[in-house]
């Protein structure tokens, strides 16, 4: 094992580190996170820790580990949430269309009221090139959690 860190892992957590930047911003944008997305954004917060420890000196290959599902988990979230809102699979009841009954609509904000209301996970607020913010989180996590392989790899090849 080498003593410094992966510069791999680094950038790896560094796109956490942009990818969650990215939500706050389109948050302040006014497009306010579902459930779902903020389900995306604990495991690029757990991959920012764990880059961090690794600058401070703090190296074993569980941190790795730990890094590379963090990548891995917000993808396959990404990807579920993807899903639900192309209607390609039914989404948990708590956030989508379907969770509502008409007895429960009265008690919730209508589009015609002045704040965020309830964001469902089901609807599409923002697409560039087709793809929503989901499925954004989903291909550029994916691409971090390659990052984190190859930084396994290269840290703790034999």
């Amino acid at each position: 094992m080498q003593n410094t860190p992966s510069t791999v892992a680094v950038f790896a957590a560094l796109g956490s580190a942009a990818l969650l930047g990215s939500a706050f911003m389109f948050q302040t944008l006014g497009y306010q996170p579902c459930a779902m997305c903020l389900w995306q954004r604990w495991p690029h917060a757990i991959a920012i820790v764990v880059g961090i420890l690794l600058l401070f000196g703090i190296r074993n290959i569980a941190l790795y580990l730990v890094g590379f599902l963090s990548a891995g988990t917000t993808a396959a979230l990404g990807l579920f949430h993807t899903g639900v809102e192309r209607d390609w699979w039914e989404g948990p009841t708590s956030c989508t269309g379907s969770g509502l009954s008409s007895a429960s609509e009265g008690l919730l904000p209508s589009s015609n009221d002045t704040g965020p209301g309830i964001v469902m996970c089901d609807e599409v607020v923002w697409e560039f090139l087709t793809l929503s913010m989901a499925s954004w989180n989903a291909v550029f996590s994916f691409g971090l959690a390659v990052l984190w392989f190859v930084a396994i790899k290269k840290q703790f090849r034999k």
